[in-house]
């Protein structure tokens, strides 16, 4: 067995265990569901929106993550920067889904980087 192909298999069995890390959300992306796909999804976070000198909109903040996913997962399909993408906050598909943009696409070894931006009140 080659490098490649343990690190193929680590992918699920270990980074992308529902046992230690990942969590099973449905993501939405490309007029595509993908239904409880293993994924980690860390660092969601505010800060204050960049602010433009003609913006007045006051409350509003930049929520960044970054997500973490087997391309496999998505059919294959690694989102494209500035891309919109959906993931819902619960299991089995239900709650609230949040939209995000895609600021970044890495895929190494079939395993998808996402960094995500959205806006939040």
């Amino acid at each position: 067995m080659s490098f490649k192909d343990m690190l193929a298999d680590d992918i699920h069995n270990m980074f992308l265990n529902v046992d230690e890390f990942a969590e099973k959300r449905t993501v939405e992306y490309d007029g595509e569901r993908y239904e409880d796909i293993p994924i980690v999804l860390s660092g969601l976070k505010e800060k204050d929106r960049r602010q433009l000198v003609s913006d007045h909109v006051q409350g509003l903040f930049l929520v960044s993550s970054v997500l973490h996913c087997a391309l496999e997962d998505l059919g294959g399909n690694q989102p494209e920067k500035g891309q919109r993408i959906r993931i819902n906050d619960e299991k089995g598909g239900g709650g609230f889904f949040r939209d995000f943009c895609v600021a970044s696409s890495v895929c190494e070894l079939g395993m998808l980087r996402l960094e995500l931006e959205a806006i939040d009140e």
